[in-house]
């Protein structure tokens, strides 16, 4: 059997987080070939290439400073040099370049690549309707890609805090590949091949986390977030089993589900984002400069993704906490809806295909 080859699109705190995990991996692996390529962006820092840097010095001196990639990363500056050889190819680039980023790929790797996608966001469709990022790389390149998601700060994961992530493979040869390929110590990694529902959980806790962001700007106390959380997760069953039928209630109790949600309701963007919404009086176009410059703030832009959908087929009556939340952030309803949604939210819960019970 060949060895396979291994390399990461994107050179971000995430990507190079894993970067390192997988270096790691690919030395100690049998199956895979030692050196791990790795596309840089490049940037000039203090007069010098940056993909010169991280090649010398091994740290990337932008994202990550304070941490030592193994020898075995080699980073490039060219997507297309770094990935023509790959029989895996990871993503984790911002959403609004996987487009581009696949023009540029198409025809030009192995026909028989495996993608894996890293991406915490989404693109539109046509119709205006979410498109999920594994799906948007599966289309443009032509290839199977999977998807990582989970409990994953990366400061975390680098410091070799316990973590775990769930990943949705489409390709049942490439389970336990990919399994050995994030794994680590300290990093529990578990594979399903249900991938949509791994991904559209990571797509719609970003609209609970800005929920939750909410709560804790009107100070609120922990009970009040905690209704929050518990009627976001429970709408997310119920978008699943409308939009994505076929998904299995064991993956929302995965890393990518729970454990995602809880994550991004304390420790995320979008929660920050609310907050500060909520405190300053301020709108979202102009704190999202100011808080989380480089980023797009990806609960207000799922909330209206999400409504739309809703709305298209007459269920924002049904989902009246992703409704809320969207009708917040376009200044449609008052802060204090939030709390009277969740007391009056009733518990008849919408499922059509009594997939799971409730």
């Amino acid at each position: 059997m060949d060895l396979l080859n291994v390399c990461i699109i994107g050179s971000g705190n995430w990507a190079t987080t894993i970067a390192r995990v997988v270096a790691i991996n690919a030395v100690n692996s049998q199956f895979m070939e030692d050196k791990v390529n790795m596309y840089v962006y490049e940037e000039i820092i203090d007069g010098r290439k940056l993909t010169e840097i991280i090649n010398t010095t091994h740290v990337n001196v932008k994202y990550m400073p304070d941490y030592v990639l193994p020898p075995n990363v080699v980073a490039y500056d060219d997507v297309v040099t770094t990935a023509r050889d790959a029989d895996i190819i990871i993503f984790a680039i911002p959403p609004t370049f996987v487009s581009s980023c696949c023009k540029t790929l198409l025809g030009k790797i192995k026909p028989m690549a495996h993608g894996v996608s890293l991406i915490k966001g989404f693109e539109r469709n046509d119709d205006g309707h979410i498109a999920l990022i594994s799906h948007l790389i599966m289309r443009q390149l032509k290839i199977p890609c999977s998807v990582l998601v989970g409990c994953n700060l990366a400061h975390e994961i680098a410091n070799n805090n316990f973590a775990e992530g769930t990943i949705g493979c489409r390709d049942q040869k490439y389970m336990r590949i990919l399994s050995d390929l994030f794994k680590s110590d300290t990093f529990r990694v578990v594979v399903t091949d249900d991938a949509d529902c791994v991904e559209i959980c990571s797509t719609l806790r970003n609209i609970i986390a800005f929920g939750a962001g909410l709560a804790d700007g009107l100070e609120f106390n922990e009970n009040t977030k905690a209704g929050i959380i518990r009627r976001g997760f429970l709408e997310t069953l119920q978008f699943v089993d409308v939009f994505y039928p076929g998904s299995r209630l064991a993956t929302f109790f995965e890393a990518c589900g729970i454990s995602d949600l809880v994550t991004s309701c304390y420790a995320n963007r979008n929660r920050k984002l609310a907050e500060a919404f909520v405190k300053t009086g301020r709108p979202l176009s102009e704190l999202e400069h100011v808080l989380i410059p480089g980023h797009e703030p990806l609960g207000p832009v799922t909330s209206e993704l999400i409504n739309l959908m809703l709305k298209k087929k007459g269920l924002e009556e049904k989902f009246p906490l992703f409704t809320t939340i969207y009708r917040i952030c376009t200044g449609a309803y008052p802060l204090t809806r939030l709390v009277e949604t969740l007391r009056f939210a009733r518990e008849d819960i919408y499922h059509p295909n009594h997939i799971f019970q409730l």
